[in-house]
Formats: C-alpha cells, sequence, structure tokens
C-alpha cells in the first residue's frame, strides 16, 4: 500500500504497520547476506531502532559485532560512523571541536565547528569500556540530549539516532567500566555468543571465498522516523503496562512486589527508565510483527535485554554462579502467574 500524506491518519497507521513487518522481514534477509546466524540479534536490535532507543552489544572479540552494525546500517540506508575508544580518546574527538579560519574575503580570524564522528545515524562505540569516564559522559549525553554543545551553541544530531556500544567481558584489566546510572541509558544490552559449529563452518566458508554478497537498502532514513512515530503511537492496554510495571517493581528487592529470588540474588533492581522501555520495546516488537497491539509475550520477549544491565546481583549470586540472565529467566517463570 502506498503511504502518501493525503491518507487518512487511520489507514496510514496500517499501512505504516504493514510497512514495519515488509521491513523487519527484509532486513533479516539483507542482513543474513553477510551475518551467520545471531538472528535473536537483529530482532533486537530492530526493535532497539524501532523505539529509537540505543543497545549494548556484549561479547568477546571477533563475533563480527562491527560487521553486524555496519550491514544493518547498509541495510536501512544510514549514515554509518565507528568510534574507536582508547584510553588517550577526548571528548572532543568524539563530539567535534572548534578550529581557526582565516576569512579570505576580510582577513579576519574566525571559528569554525568541525563535526565529530558522532555526527551520523548510526554510530559504533566500540569497546566503550577502554575510555575514561570524561570521555564516555560526552558520548552518553549526546544520547540522551540528541544534541552536542560546545562553545555556547548546540548542535542537534542527525535524525534518527542511534547508537551501539560494545564491552569487551573477558578484559578487564585497564578498562573504566560504565557505572549503572550510565548503562541505564541503553535500552538493551545484546549478548553475543559463539555460533554453532554449523554456523561456523558456514563463517568460514563464507569469509574464504572470492566473493561477498551486496547488500541491498530497504528503507530510509525518513520512513525509519515514520515508524518510530508509529511505534510511540501504538496502543498500550492499562494491563499490560500494569504487567510491565510489576516486572520492574519485581527486580527490587524490600519492594511489596519483590520477586523470592531477587531477594535472594539482588542487590539493586531496575529503576523506572525500566518499566518504560519494557512498554516501549514491546510496542516495537508488535510493529515489527505488524501487530497493532502488544501482547504480554512482546513484554516477556523483550524483558531480559531490557533488564540484564539493569541488575547488581549480590555475593550469594555469585557465590551460586547465577548471572542476571537467570534471575531474570526465573522472574518470567514467575510471571506466568500474573496474567
Amino acid at each position: 500500500m502506498a503511504i502518501t500524506e493525503q491518507t487518512q491518519p487511520i489507514d496510514r497507521d496500517i499501512a505504516l504497520l504493514e510497512r514495519a513487518a515488509e521491513v523487519t522481514a527484509s532486513m533479516r534477509v539483507e542482513v543474513e547476506k553477510r551475518i551467520v546466524g545471531q538472528r535473536e540479534v537483529i530482532d533486537e536490535m530492530l526493535v532497539a531502532l524501532l523505539a529509537n532507543g540505543h543497545a549494548l552489544l556484549v561479547g568477546v572479540p571477533g563475533l563480527a559485532k562491527t560487521l553486524l552494525v555496519q550491514t544493518v546500517a547498509d541495510a536501512l540506508d544510514l549514515e554509518f560512523s565507528r568510534i574507536q575508544f582508547t584510553p588517550d580518546l577526548m571528548p572532543t574527538d568524539i563530539t567535534g571541536t572548534e578550529v581557526i579560519e582565516e576569512d579570505r574575503t576580510t582577513g579576519r580570524r574566525v571559528f569554525r565547528f568541525v563535526k565529530g564522528p558522532v555526527f551520523a545515524n548510526i554510530v559504533l562505540a566500540d569497546e566503550i569500556n577502554r575510555t575514561p569516564p570524561k570521555t564516555q559522559a560526552a558520548l552518553l549525553e549526546a544520547m540522551q540530549e540528541r544534541a552536542v554543545t560546545a562553545a555556547g551553541e548546540t548542535y542537534t544530531l542527525p535524525r534518527p539516532f542511534f547508537v551501539l556500544a560494545t564491552q569487551n567481558p573477558i578484559e578487564q584489566e585497564g578498562t573504566y567500566p560504565l557505572p549503572e546510572a550510565q548503562l541505564d541509558r541503553f535500552m538493551l544490552e545484546l549478548p553475543i555468543y559463539y555460533p554453532s559449529r554449523e554456523e561456523e563452518e558456514e563463517v568460514a566458508m563464507r569469509t574464504t571465498g572470492g566473493t561477498e554478497q551486496e547488500v541491498g537498502s530497504v528503507i530510509t532514513a525518513q520512513e525509519l522516523i515514520e515508524l518510530q512515530g508509529l511505534v510511540r503511537r501504538i496502543p498500550a492496554p492499562p494491563s499490560l503496562v500494569s504487567f510491565a510495571v510489576h516486572l520492574a517493581r519485581a527486580t527490587r528487592p524490600g519492594d511489596d512486589e519483590a520477586a523470592s529470588v531477587t531477594e535472594n540474588y539482588v542487590s539493586w533492581g531496575a529503576g523506572p527508565r525500566a518499566s518504560q522501555y519494557l512498554v516501549l520495546g514491546a510496542k516495537a516488537r508488535a510493529a515489527s510483527r505488524g501487530a497493532a497491539i502488544p501482547s504480554y509475550d512482546d513484554v516477556r520477549a523483550v524483558a531480559p535485554a531490557v533488564l540484564a544491565h539493569r541488575l547488581v546481583l549480590n555475593f550469594e549470586a555469585e557465590a551460586d554462579g547465577r548471572t542476571t540472565r537467570d534471575v531474570i529467566e526465573e522472574l518470567l517463570k514467575e510471571s506466568q502467574g500474573w496474567t
């Protein structure tokens, strides 16, 4: 269905909903031309994109995190930028800096702002935990405000704007882990695991061959902005919002709604932003399959990615070998009885 400005609002949203499902299916096809496996990560990245949120990729080196992000940018026809975070990286290396230029007509020297790599649609912040907190804060402020301030001037970042940051979980020496308050700015945490044997054989076949598949563009930047607006307009039933809030509050020890697994293993639970992202993520997931109303299963599906980086476990969890995702899995099993 053609989507025009003259289309009635309801008809236009129905058409956009159909378009969201088409884009999701096409994105999978295009991304899988270069990426083997990782279907769940691809789907969750699309959820974050549709929800206009940011995501944190966690995985060991060599799992094609950079290639995945580059491929998604190509399929979306968006400008892509990569920032390699190092201990000597300065905030201006990310946001941009002012340089002195001489005006050829007047001979006067003037300042000109040179935009940094953060001025792109999709920004890969590679190994964000390798740079000092001051530099991390520059990116995180840009993520929150979607703008950069330099010398009293504010420069708006391009739309859409999507940050994917990576952390290496096996090298901790000489790193600066993101504080919990800053981790909270990421909508989703997406773990990338080792491929299966069959997938690894396929990777070896593709990467040692002489051809590379071309990735086609499936959507424009303007269309993506319209789909992001659609996600906001999708209605969330009050019962679903109540369920999402209950799920977030169940992670907080000492709360009246805390789950038993929380009291046993959690020191600090998820804040109110988790409730917002559970609802927004459920809406985006519903839109990605062409559904007009999100379901409880949509909330449960996005819960691990929304909650994993927002929980701080206690010593008992470490002693028993429990991870945040183990705790969330138990919590989701308990939530089956809430609806």
